[in-house]
């Protein structure tokens, strides 16, 4: 049995990986599952940059393969923002509603004529003989201007797809893994992992 670490203490996110990377002979732990505190530092410019930096981090902490993403949001109308800091957006003592809610009302006030933005996800994975892989998607939308949707977390439910006229928060879980940029990424990655580990 193969024991694979996910970097993360969100709850939501584990349960997409769990229900995507499903694989015979592999164990997939949390952070959480293993008493470990989320606290490897992120700090760099690029979504890569901070999904290698943890990746390497947990790795060298739990000697286990490690994956770990980075993901958020970038908004045409405010340059890229907020980009690598999606998930600090704001104020510290916001949660993931009152990050989107700031975000909604920043392009809600600018009333920009190009409300694009795209959802990124970069996730790195890093084996305990230093060898290093990377995948990644890419999921084009647009601001909406209201919430809507009771599915998703962060951004999803003001994340606009034209292409279902709906949030990626009214998808359901199986039309959302097949379209996100997490979704994605984690399908190369799943047969990445196949590879390596046979």
């Amino acid at each position: 049995m193969h024991t694979i670490v996910i970097a993360t203490g969100n709850d939501h996110k584990r349960a997409e990986y769990d229900t995507m990377l499903s694989m015979p002979g592999v164990r997939f732990v949390s952070l959480r599952d293993l008493g470990i505190a989320a606290d490897a530092p992120e700090d760099g410019t690029t979504f890569r940059d901070n999904a290698l930096q943890k990746a390497r981090y947990y790795a060298a902490k739990t000697g286990q393969t490690t994956i770990a993403d980075d993901s958020g949001i970038s908004v045409t109308a405010l340059a890229g923002a907020p980009g690598v800091l999606s998930a600090r957006y704001g104020t510290p003592d916001l949660d993931d509603r009152g990050r989107r809610l700031l975000l909604l009302n920043t392009v809600n006030s600018l009333d920009p004529a190009d409300r694009t933005a795209t959802f990124t996800c970069v996730i790195a994975v890093v084996r305990p003989d230093g060898r290093e892989f990377v995948c990644a998607g890419e999921c084009r939308g647009a601001i909406a201007r209201t919430e809507a949707g009771n599915g998703g977390f962060g951004y999803d439910p003001i994340f606009w797809l034209p292409s279902h006229g709906c949030t990626i928060a009214a998808l359901t879980q199986e039309e959302k893994n097949a379209i996100s940029h997490r979704g994605q990424a984690v399908a190369q990655l799943k047969a990445m992992l196949v590879a390596l580990l046979g």
